[in-house]
């Protein structure tokens, strides 16, 4: 193999690394964003049975007002 060809090829093989490691990096920082909205939407979610409690505890008091003589 002619030299030209092994540098030629040793350059892309670096390329490809460091691509690679690249990928892993953004790989590494999607996964810490999925879990940063996964735990706000359950925060979300929290807030919403949360809201959703109260305005049925609303509701269940009107229902008794509205039956009171």
């Amino acid at each position: 193999m002619d030299a030209t060809v092994i540098d030629q090829l040793a350059q892309r093989v670096d390329r490809l690394l460091l691509r690679y490691e690249e990928l892993l990096r953004t790989q590494s920082l999607l996964q810490a964003e999925v879990q940063r909205l996964a735990q706000e939407r359950d925060r979300l979610r929290a807030q919403c049975r949360q809201a959703q409690a109260r305005l049925d505890a609303l509701l269940h008091r009107l229902d008794q007002q509205e039956a009171a003589p």
